[in-house]
């Protein structure tokens, strides 16, 4: 079956350039995005990481870990981080997970169940690992974005998706298309105008299950 929002994101434990990872551990009371790639040493992948290592800083002032995922050993990911530092400007601090058996990727759905690795792989031959999950404090999955191999992501959209995640965790809002930091937000409608108002602001009704108000600081 496949992982759906609110699932619990499965736990497993890891080797990765930071040590070993006790997955649900190491998530702790942060939000967590896990990131995946098929191979080392490929461009796109290389490109992603990079902007992934500048945007460590705006991860953490949201209280959010980054981790990677790829099929390749250890030692791999340990000389590809050169290359990322070097394409990119910046170290990557952040682990890595070693996956050469597929076991993450099988457990996230990332890679078909029966599929197995021949010797001389290519990227082709992990060619669906590329996938990005939202983890919340609670460890259940909060949002999912799969892309192809010849589309790099874009990681201002996985900020922004965050933002949106943490901006509307628990309480009644919601976030209209194309929202960004700082856009007006969705009242939901377990409140009534006069709750939405008490605890919003002026709203700004647009159609009667369209209110929007100010974002809350």
């Amino acid at each position: 079956m496949s992982l759906r929002i609110n699932d619990i994101a499965p736990d497993f434990t890891a080797q990765s350039t930071e040590g070993e990872i006790r997955f649900h551990d190491w998530i702790g009371d942060d939000y967590v995005i896990i990131f995946s790639h098929p191979k080392d040493f490929t461009p796109v992948c290389t490109t992603e990481f990079a902007a992934v290592a500048n945007l460590q800083d705006e991860f953490a002032k949201r209280g959010t870990k980054v981790i990677g995922v790829s099929v390749d050993p250890l030692d791999s990911h340990q000389k590809w981080k050169a290359d990322i530092a070097q394409y990119g400007g910046t170290e990557v601090s952040f682990p890595l997970i070693a996956d050469p058996d597929l076991t993450v990727a099988k457990l996230y759905d990332m890679i078909p169940a029966e599929t197995v690795l021949p010797d001389g792989r290519t990227p082709a031959h992990t060619a669906t690992v590329r996938s990005t999950f939202f983890i919340g404090p609670d460890k259940k999955i909060r949002a999912a974005i799969i892309y192809p191999m010849t589309v790099g992501r874009n990681f201002q959209e996985v900020l922004r998706v965050l933002d949106a995640l943490r901006l509307t965790d628990g309480v009644p809002l919601a976030t209209p298309a194309d929202w960004k930091q700082g856009d007006d937000v969705i009242v939901a409608l377990v409140l009534d105008d006069a709750q939405a108002k008490e605890k919003y602001g002026e709203l700004d009704i647009q159609l009667p299950y369209i209110r929007k108000a100010k974002q809350p600081s």
